[in-house]
């Protein structure tokens, strides 16, 4: 069993591990390591014989692996070791005025998407609520170290792993990240490729969190082969899911579209995916294929890209086409391998080929 890590505990958790402390130490350790993000030793308000007990008894879980930056240092990827040896990802975006954290839920993934290369490498382990915390805690450290600084106001669980599969601890992370790191609900997006289940948990919690659909085809068929958890949960079902969400929390749900070439970035597929989005006033993410090692497929060009964004605007789609991040430190989306190497994987073919 991996040991309790000094982001696993909860408010609940820590009153029962400092029972023989005065009842705000607590109150002390979540305004240092939460609010002003500090680390253990730099929480001088607590006595040092209890610091070196915390040291001791609830280490920190991440261990940095590598850490590189690409974009002229706007863009930065986390490789970390974990307890047993598993590696996640995480990747900081830094903007202007902000910066966003993407976040791994899982070590490895099970999905089995074909073009995404963490679904190639397999799945490990879960990560724990404090492992997936720690991640934003880490992040939030180097971007308020830029000049100018930056604070960290957008939080997607994006990276590596489906994190309704690991629904709980995903869960419970997202609580701690807005109670006691401020980050607003509207500022968090969880990401899922279609777990039924955990959306529908996920419409009945208190915090209407935005929902974010990996979707990559809007027929049963080719879905099937790029996304193959839609034999278990087909299209038709899952855009219930989603109508159910928007109804419980109000969130415009976004549709996730990888634009493979000669796969799904066709006008009838821009068409198609349009029937799907309308009903649920959907946000379409368009983000262009980033290169993956064994997977024989390329991206759209970018006439595509644009032709698929303006078929979708014609119909009435609110589009955006995301800004392919981290490239050559292959952190952008399906880049994420954590030093796996990708298992080969053919090119995906229609089974009933569209018009143009």
């Amino acid at each position: 069993m991996t040991q309790r890590s000094l982001y696993d505990l909860d408010r609940s958790d820590w009153g029962e591990f400092l029972s023989e402390e005065p009842a705000f130490r607590v109150d002390q350790i979540f305004n240092g390591l939460y609010h002003q993000g500090k680390e253990l030793d730099e929480l001088t308000s607590l006595p040092q014989t209890l610091r070196t007990r915390l040291r001791s008894e609830l280490p920190t879980a991440l261990q940095t692996v590598t850490q590189q930056a690409s974009d002229n240092g706007e863009t930065t990827k986390f490789l970390w070791e974990l307890s047993g040896g598993a590696r996640v990802e995480t990747v900081l975006m830094l903007y202007p005025d902000r910066a966003t954290v993407c976040i791994s839920s899982q070590a490895g993934c099970a999905m089995g998407c074909s073009f995404c290369a963490t679904g190639q490498a397999g799945f490990e382990r879960q990560l724990s609520a404090g492992e997936i915390i720690e991640q934003v805690v880490r992040a939030r450290r180097v971007a308020a170290e830029q000049q100018p600084p930056r604070r960290v106001s957008n939080i997607v669980f994006m990276g590596m792993g489906e994190p309704m599969a690991n629904f709980d601890n995903t869960w419970a992370a997202v609580q701690r990240i807005h109670d006691d790191m401020e980050i607003g609900a509207r500022h968090i997006t969880v990401s899922t490729v279609g777990l039924i289940p955990g959306i529908n948990r996920m419409a009945a919690e208190a915090l209407p969190v935005n929902l974010a659909v990996s979707l990559h085809a809007a027929d049963d068929d080719l879905r099937n082969e790029l996304v193959p958890i839609n034999r278990k949960y087909p299209l038709k079902d899952l855009m219930e899911s989603c109508a159910n969400y928007f109804a419980a929390t109000r969130r415009r749900v976004s549709f996730e579209w990888a634009m493979i070439h000669d796969v799904n970035d066709r006008i009838s597929d821009a068409q198609a995916l349009a029937g799907l989005a309308q009903p649920l006033r959907a946000h379409i993410n368009l983000i262009p294929l980033n290169p993956t090692p064994g997977y024989a497929v390329r991206g759209s060009s970018r006439n595509r890209v644009r032709a698929f964004r303006e078929e979708l605007e014609r119909l009435g789609i609110n589009v955006t086409v995301r800004d392919t991040r981290g490239t050559e430190i292959d952190a952008a989306c399906g880049q994420l391998r954590a030093g796996h190497e990708a298992t080969p994987v053919s090119r995906p073919q229609r089974r009933s080929p569209l018009p143009e």
